[in-house]
């Protein structure tokens, strides 16, 4: 896929309202109003993005009327496709973490590890933990186990933290039920569970290279470990979900989805029962569904929460999802605003016309726009939208390479505009300068190793 004719016959790509010079400073001077927003004003990105979306059809053209029906109808349609399954994502990780089950996931994993294994036992941590987390919540869940880990180890904090945020990142930018990878499948049309499938494909490698190879630096960088938890509640210990138990529920949806893919392969006959079973059951709003129902019972009974306290987890794992919910369908406007003005086409007749990749061109616009704002989603959500119009002829299994492109551009290079780039300097420790030579270059790794994995896997697709 080095270059494509992504204007074939066929395709619906919508005529450009302006000329090129206007439509392609549109979309700049979108753009920059909200990194502008973002980094000067320290205006919240659900702003940022709709000032964006309607400055995009103004300076392109378009009416202040059609400018906001655009937005206002992309909007809609992502909050609808996108929202319900990021709410049901958080009430199943707010459960997780409510019953102890992470803890139990942790403590078996790591209690069976060597104390050479240790670094490959924390990634494997943070991966399982990151599946069906956000990276925010999982650092705080991790961080007791990270600090515990590396007193009693010996080793550096670096050596046994960066493996754990390695499996946390790479989850967080490849896998769904993520909201960046979830809005990336939802704007380019990909097929999800053939996207989760490839993206545990390049989620693996990628973390073995960004988290215990990597993490070898720690040793070259002394940091103390800080005094912080230094005992664990031990009344929140007194009941929890079994690893087995706990394993099984957060390995259900991803297994639903798998499932459907699977059978979308390898059944032609698309009346077939067991087909048709398998799709119901693997349409991420069902399993994700099933997946809550689930571990209301081997979650919140295994950790004897009573109805009271499974109801009291579900509720207060909403709150901390709405801004992210407003940021993703705020992306999706701004989306709108880019296809309604013909600038997708504009972008697809370029491609077109050139000798580079499709897939490095999104990882490169995901990356652009993650330096300058420093949030991953909003960089997933803005390239995915820029690029969508280029997925027009593109097979199932590129347009999911494509999202996992945009995924891997996302994370890249984390410094001082992310707040997760703080967050981790505090827990951790560092300097302004430890943290970079750490946490931002692994997020660096992370990010290029992503993109030659999915160019690998293109190569057979």
């Amino acid at each position: 896929m080095s270059s494509l004719n992504v204007l074939a016959a066929g395709t619906d790509l919508v005529e450009p309202v302006a000329s090129d010079g206007r439509l392609v400073a549109a979309a700049l001077i979108g753009i920059g109003v909200i990194v502008a927003l973002i980094i000067a004003a320290k205006l919240h990105p659900f702003l940022a993005l709709t000032a964006g979306a309607i400055t995009v059809g103004v300076v392109a053209g378009v009416d202040v009327e059609a400018a906001l029906a655009s937005f206002t109808a992309g909007f809609g349609s992502t909050a609808a496709g996108v929202g319900i399954l990021i709410a049901l994502g958080a009430m199943f990780g707010k459960l997780l973490a409510d019953s102890g089950g992470a803890d139990e996931i942790v403590d078996t994993i790591v209690g069976l590890a060597s104390p050479r294994a240790l670094p490959w036992a924390m990634a494997l941590v943070g991966a399982i933990i990151g599946l069906p987390m956000f990276f925010e919540i999982g650092l705080v869940l991790l961080m007791p186990v990270i600090y515990l880990v590396a007193r009693r180890s010996g080793q550096s904090l670096v050596t046994i933290g960066i493996p754990a945020l390695a499996g946390l990142s790479a989850m967080h930018g490849l896998v769904p039920p993520h909201p960046g990878p979830l809005t990336a499948i939802d704007y380019l049309s990909a097929d999800l569970g053939l996207t989760l499938a490839l993206g545990v494909a390049v989620a693996i490698p990628t973390i073995v290279l960004a988290g215990p190879v990597f993490g070898r630096v720690g040793r070259y960088v002394e940091v103390a470990v800080p005094d912080r938890f230094e005992a664990r509640d031990a009344d929140t210990m007194e009941h929890r979900p079994s690893f087995a138990v706990t394993l099984a529920s957060v390995l259900l949806p991803v297994v639903l989805m798998m499932g459907k893919a699977l059978a979308d392969i390898f059944i032609d006959d698309e009346t077939d029962p067991l087909r048709r079973t398998l799709d119901v059951l693997g349409t991420p709003l069902i399993a994700l569904l099933i997946a809550v129902v689930v571990a209301m019972f081997t979650l919140g009974g295994g950790a004897k929460m009573g109805n009271q306290g499974v109801m009291k987890s579900l509720e207060s794992s909403l709150p901390g999802v709405a801004g992210i919910l407003l940021i993703v369908s705020a992306g999706g406007g701004f989306k709108q605003s880019l296809v309604d003005t013909g600038i997708g086409t504009l972008v697809a007749e370029w491609v077109a016309d050139s000798d580079i990749s499709v897939l490095v061109l999104a990882w490169f616009v995901a990356v652009l726009i993650r330096l300058a704002t420093g949030s991953a989603t909003v960089a997933t959500v803005t390239a995915s939208g820029l690029l969508a119009p280029l997925t027009a002829s593109l097979s199932n299994g590129e347009v999911s390479l494509m999202v996992l492109a945009i995924g891997a551009g996302s994370v890249f290079f984390s410094h001082v505009n992310d707040a997760g780039f703080w967050l981790v300097k505090e827990y951790f420790g560092m300097t302004v300068g430890q943290t970079l030579k750490t946490w931002s270059a692994m997020e660096t790794l992370l990010s290029v190793s992503g993109l030659v994995f999915v160019m690998a896997l293109d190569l057979f697709i």
